[in-house]
């Protein structure tokens, strides 16, 4: 099965309190089933986010059937998903260079030590 790696990044309001909510909701008896397993359907195989001030850094692995611009399999999916994103921009903002309507941004890599090492 091959895998693809993502790095992403997105800023959450600069607001101690909302970054705190932020968290919560992220914590692992928080996280939404519905969510979790619509992940699971689309392709997403695993993920970390990563938390620094009022940045986070998403890393997901994917598999072959993983399309980005894909919508939850089912209706129940896509209306916890629409009610998840629409809940998650009351504490996200969208980093400078981000296009309209976009989240979270794909990095470039920059760097590899493997490839460094040959």
């Amino acid at each position: 099965m091959t895998h693809k790696r993502y790095c992403l990044a997105l800023d959450l309001i600069d607001d101690p309190a909302l970054i705190e909510q932020y968290l919560a909701f992220h914590t692992p008896d928080k996280a939404w089933p519905q969510i979790t397993q619509n992940m699971r359907e689309m392709g997403i195989v695993d993920m970390e986010i990563y938390h620094l001030g009022d940045r986070l850094f998403m890393i997901m692995e994917t598999n072959e059937h993983y399309d980005p611009n894909a919508e939850p399999a089912t209706p129940e999916g896509r209306a916890k998903s629409n009610e998840w994103e629409a809940l998650m921009w009351q504490f996200q903002k969208p980093l400078p260079w981000a296009e309209e309507g976009q989240k979270w941004v794909e990095m470039n890599k920059i760097y590899d030590l493997k490839l460094a090492l040959t």
